[in-house]
């Protein structure tokens, strides 16, 4: 079992740049590939990045490639999201979760966090 609680979220102008964590419980951290994913009202829960259990692959959807960077420390038991130039379609709730497989889609994902939401204003 593993709990996943997601921080760092908040209201920021166009523009600017937030940093999300995702502290996992348990001491199996670094056996997990870990992703973040986002939700809008109304909409499904998208795909955001993921990272490999050792970092040596990151994957990111296109809207956000050259803008976001997932990465983790798994002395830590955390993973990261920073998110820079951030724009107006950027806003949502962000999950992190867990997966003990690729984690290439979310039906992978075993484990998620409550979610942090990110206003960007414009």
């Amino acid at each position: 079992q593993v709990q996943l609680v997601e921080s760092g979220g908040g209201l920021v102008p166009v523009g600017g740049s937030l940093r999300l964590s995702c502290v996992a419980s348990g001491r199996t951290f670094s056996s997990y590939t870990m992703g973040w994913f986002r939700q809008t009202p109304g909409k499904e829960r998208a795909f955001v990045a993921r990272i490999s259990r050792n970092s040596g692959v990151t994957d990111y959807t296109a809207s956000v490639k050259g803008r976001f960077t997932i990465s983790r420390d798994n002395a830590k038991n955390t993973v990261y999201l920073q998110m820079n130039s951030l724009k107006p379609e950027d806003t949502a709730i962000y999950y992190c979760a867990a997966s003990p497989r690729l984690g290439i889609t979310r039906y992978e994902y075993d484990y998620w966090g409550q979610g942090t939401q990110v206003t960007v204003s414009s």
